[in-house]
C-alpha cells in the first residue's frame, strides 16, 4: 500500500446542513464535495455508514454490512420518480438547522421511507425494477438476513411500544424478547416468518436499494473530483444487530444468545475502573475454522462503500480485554491473545494489499505496533494529545505526537477525532501550561500565558495548530470540519461513555465559505498535500 501526501476533511453525512431534520446524501453533500475539491482537498473521511440503533451511535449499528436510511435524502428520491411529493414533506417540528433530534427524525423519516418504499413498488419503472432485482441478487449474502432482522425486530418493537406508550424499543432485544425458535434462527420459524411478512423484508430491501444507489451516485461523485473516502469499521459490532444474531456460532455466547465475556478496555491514566463497552467478543477460534470468512466479507463489502478503512480499536486484532458478562466496571477483565498475524494473513490472501489505517491510541504495546507495522498499515497521531508538560514530570522525555517525534512518514495525523474535544473547546478549557506548550510550539519562541490564551481568543492558536497537522511529516492530514471553523465544545461530536446528547451536530448552512476554501486550498499547496 502506498499513502501519498493527502489532506482531507472529518465529516459525517449526518452534519451536513440544509435538509430536513439530519445531513443526507442529497444536494448538500454534493455541495461539500465542491467545496472540498475548491480547498483542494483530497480526502474525504466520514464515520461507520450503517443504520444507527440505540444512542444514535454509527458505532453500534444493526447492521455492519447495511447503509443507515436515516440518510436517505427524500428530495432525491422524488426527483428520482422513486417517491411522492405527498409522503415525503416533514412535520413542523422538523427544522432544516439545529442539532439533530433523533428521536423526531426517526419518528417520521422511517414510516415515510416505507410509504416511499410502497409508490417504488407501484410505479418503478422497468429499468429501476431491474436495478432492485440485481440490487438484491448482488447483496443477497448480508441483505435477506438484514431484512429478516429488522422485520421481526420491527414488530417486537412495536409490541413493547403498544404496552407501554413510552416505551422505545430499548429492551426488545433478539435474545430477551422474541420468541425461542426465531432467537436461535430456526429454519422452520425463518421461514414461516418471511411467508407471513413479504412485504415488510421487501420494504426494508427497498429501502436498502435508496441508500445504495444514493450513496453510489455520491461515491462516484466525490471520485471524480479527485478525493478518496475514508471509511470506519468498528472492531466490534453492536450486540443488538444482525451480525450477531445470523451468526451466534462465531461469537462468545451461552446457549441462550447471551455473552459470557464481553469488550472493553482496563483501568488505566485517564479512568480508575476502566470502560465496559458491552460487545459481545468473538470466537476467534471458530472464525479461523471458516477462513475468517465473515470478517472478510466485512471488509470487502467496505471497500465497496468507501476507498480506505479506518479500523477503530486496532489494538484489539492483538489482544482484547476480556470482562465476564454481568460485571459493573472493566476491572475485573483479562487481557486475551487474538491471532492477528494469522487473521490479516488471510485478508491479505483473499482481498489482497488494501488500503486501512490502523486507530492505534491509548496503551499500545510492543507486540500491537508490531503487528501494525508488519501490515503496512498507517497509525493515527492527534495533536490534542501532544502538549503536555507533565508528560516529562511522568518520566516521559518525548511524545511520540509532537510532530518532530514522528518515527515515520507511514502516519495519519488529526487535530483531533469524533470522540474528542473540538479543538477550540481543548484549548478553552486545558491548562495555562498546557495551552502556553502548543502556543509556543507552534509560535517557536517563549510565551506568557496571557499571550497564549489572547492566541486561544482570537481563533488563532486553533488555525496555527491546523497548520502544523499540514506541515507534519504525515503522510495524511485530516482535520474535523469543526477545527477548520474553530468551533467550540458546542460543536463536539461524541463524548465517550456519555448517554445521549451525543452524534447531534450539524454545520451551519454557511459554513463552507471562500475564505475558509482558499485557507486549505494554501495550506494544501504551501506543504505538499494537493495533489500537485
Amino acid at each position: 500500500m502506498t499513502f501519498s501526501r493527502k489532506s482531507g476533511i472529518l465529516l459525517h453525512p449526518t452534519s451536513l446542513a440544509g435538509s430536513p431534520g439530519i445531513g443526507t446524501l442529497g444536494k448538500s453533500a454534493y455541495r461539500f464535495a465542491d467545496w472540498l475539491h475548491r480547498s483542494h482537498q483530497k480526502l474525504w473521511q466520514i464515520l461507520p455508514l450503517g443504520p444507527t440503533g440505540y444512542g444514535d451511535s454509527p458505532y453500534a449499528s444493526f447492521s455492519t454490512f447495511a447503509g443507515n436510511p436515516l440518510l436517505i435524502d427524500f428530495e432525491l428520491l422524488a426527483e428520482s420518480g422513486r417517491a411522492s411529493a405527498d409522503d415525503i414533506i416533514p412535520p413542523d417540528s422538523i427544522r432544516c438547522d439545529g442539532p439533530v433530534d433523533f428521536e423526531s427524525v426517526v419518528r417520521w423519516k422511517l414510516p415515510s421511507l416505507s410509504k416511499c418504499a410502497r409508490y417504488f413498488f407501484a410505479h418503478a419503472s422497468g429499468a429501476d425494477r431491474d436495478a432492485f432485482a440485481s440490487f438484491k441478487n448482488d447483496n443477497r449474502a448480508w441483505l435477506d438476513t438484514y431484512a429478516v432482522f429488522m422485520s421481526v425486530k420491527n414488530f417486537f418493537d412495536e409490541n413493547e411500544k403498544a404496552q407501554d406508550e413510552n416505551a422505545l424499543g430499548e429492551n426488545a432485544m433478539w435474545n430477551t424478547s422474541w420468541p425461542k425458535e426465531l432467537a436461535a434462527c430456526d429454519p422452520q420459524a425463518l421461514a414461516l416468518w418471511e411467508s407471513e411478512h413479504a412485504e415488510d423484508i421487501e420494504i426494508i430491501k427497498a429501502i436498502q436499494f435508496f441508500f445504495a444507489v444514493q450513496w453510489g451516485e455520491l461515491k462516484r461523485y466525490v471520485n471524480s473530483l479527485g478525493i478518496d473516502i475514508i471509511g470506519d469499521i468498528p472492531i466490534f459490532v453492536a450486540p443488538d444487530s444482525a451480525d450477531v444474531w445470523a451468526n451466534q456460532k462465531l461469537f462468545q455466547l451461552d446457549e441462550n444468545g447471551f455473552p459470557t465475556r464481553v469488550a472493553g478496555v482496563p483501568p488505566d491514566y485517564f479512568s480508575a475502573t476502566g470502560q465496559l463497552w458491552g460487545n459481545p467478543l468473538y470466537d476467534w477460534d471458530a472464525m479461523k475454522k471458516d477462513g475468517y470468512a465473515w470478517w472478510i466479507s466485512r471488509i470487502r463489502r467496505a471497500l465497496e462503500l468507501v476507498d480506505c478503512i479506518r479500523i477503530d480499536h486496532f489494538r484489539g486484532f492483538e489482544s482484547y480485554w476480556s470482562v465476564p458478562y454481568g460485571e459493573e466496571t472493566a476491572v475485573n477483565g483479562m487481557w486475551v491473545k487474538c491471532p492477528g498475524a494469522d487473521f490479516f494473513a488471510a485478508v491479505k490472501a483473499s482481498l489482497g494489499d488494501i488500503p486501512v489505517i490502523a486507530e492505534d491510541l491509548g496503551v499500545i504495546t510492543d507486540e500491537v505496533r508490531a503487528l501494525r507495522d508488519s501490515c503496512g498499515f498507517p497509525g493515527m497521531k492527534v495533536l490534542e494529545f501532544a502538549f503536555d508538560p507533565e508528560e516529562e514530570r511522568r518520566g516521559n522525555m518525548t511524545n511520540a505526537f509532537l510532530p518532530h517525534e514522528y518515527e515515520s512518514t507511514r502516519c495519519v495525523v488529526y487535530t483531533g477525532t469524533h470522540d474528542n474535544d473540538t479543538l477550540q473547546g481543548w484549548l478553552l478549557r486545558e491548562r495555562d501550561d498546557v495551552v502556553r506548550c502548543a502556543a509556543e510550539y507552534v509560535c517557536g519562541k517563549p510565551l506568557s500565558d496571557e499571550d497564549a490564551r489572547a492566541m486561544v481568543t482570537s481563533g488563532e492558536l486553533c488555525g496555527k495548530l491546523v497548520r502544523e497537522a499540514f506541515a507534519s511529516t504525515a503522510s495524511y492530514a485530516v482535520i474535523p470540519l469543526q477545527d477548520v471553523l474553530a468551533l467550540d465544545n458546542g460543536a463536539r461530536m461524541n463524548t465517550p461513555s456519555t448517554a445521549g446528547g451525543n452524534w447531534m451536530w450539524r454545520m451551519d448552512e454557511n459554513a463552507l465559505s471562500d475564505d475558509a476554501a482558499a485557507s486549505l486550498a494554501f495550506l494544501s499547496k504551501l506543504y505538499g498535500r494537493n495533489g500537485g
